[in-house]
């Protein structure tokens, strides 16, 4: 059983690195990534634990992308090294989450609910602050009964202290994951909400720019459609992936660590056959 789709503490997770990894073993992964959000911070941590517990550790991210039509995210999986361009980039993106969270801060203020930068990252140290440590700084307050509620009332996209993001530029990323040895995968590919012929002519555009794989798997889409997605990344030339996308039960319930789409258990396959193979290519391309 594996899992590529992860995150922790340093990005949006319930987890740090470290006890992540023990879950994961104690689950019975024997291949794991981390990919949080547009942070590899907790990535050290990982490794020397997932070497402790004779897990294959897996070194990865997620990266917000610029995209038309929904939310594209972007995973990194399998970096060699840290190339300066992927630093250039979380940096840039980590510049620009403090901007937007000073803008959903000035809001909340606004609307007469007090908070200040200082005190959320207080609550929330050594963390990668977004929308849900809003949320949840909201329920610790009494100000909502719920996450979701917060979003609901006050966070979501349209709702009074929405602020837009700012991502990064695919072609820019996808360079920066290559520099680092890494793969580009996109990352549960439904959330584009693009038709399935959009998504047809999406994959020919981003397969062309170097985007190697597709999270066909995922348990945000209904199992019908991850054997679709499969067929269309086949047809594209793409490998495919399958991760949970395990935030911690507190967040999202209803994924655990080594399960996809419909709680079924991911197979190794997925990175012995698929992933592991384009990894191996970079490694003998730089050594030849």
């Amino acid at each position: 059983m594996i899992d590529l789709h992860t995150h922790t503490t340093a990005s949006d997770g319930q987890y740090p690195p470290s006890t992540l990894v023990n879950m994961a073993h104690d689950a019975g992964v024997t291949v794991l990534a981390i990919t949080d959000h547009d942070t590899t911070s907790g990535l050290d941590e990982a490794a020397q634990q997932a070497q402790k517990r004779g897990i294959t550790f897996v070194r990865g991210i997620e990266l917000n992308i610029t995209w038309p039509t929904g939310e594209f995210h972007l995973l990194g999986l399998g970096f060699q090294q840290m190339s300066q361009s992927l630093f250039d980039i979380i940096a840039f993106l980590q510049k620009k989450r403090d901007e937007r969270n000073m803008q959903i801060i000035k809001k909340l203020n606004e609307n007469n609910i007090a908070i200040s930068y200082e005190e959320l990252n207080s609550l929330f140290p050594n963390r990668q602050i977004g929308r849900p440590h809003f949320a949840a700084y909201l329920v610790q307050k009494n100000v909502v009964k719920t996450s979701q509620q917060a979003f609901i009332e006050y966070l979501a996209k349209g709702r009074p202290c929405y602020a837009e993001r700012t991502s990064a530029n695919l072609d820019e990323a996808v360079q920066a994951i290559c520099d680092s040895g890494g793969v580009p995968v996109i990352a549960h590919p439904m959330s584009l909400h693009a038709s399935w012929k959009q998504l047809d002519a999406i994959l020919d555009d981003v397969h062309g720019r170097g985007v190697a794989g597709l999270e066909a798997y995922h348990p945000g889409a209904r199992p019908q459609d991850c054997k679709r997605l499969e067929q269309l990344a086949r047809a594209h030339g793409m490998f495919v992936t399958a991760g949970s996308d395990f935030h911690g039960e507190k967040i999202r319930a209803d994924r655990k660590l080594g399960h996809t789409t419909d709680g079924k258990k991911i197979d190794d396959t997925f990175y012995y056959d698929e992933l592991l193979p384009h990894i191996s290519n970079f490694l003998h391309a730089k050594n030849a």
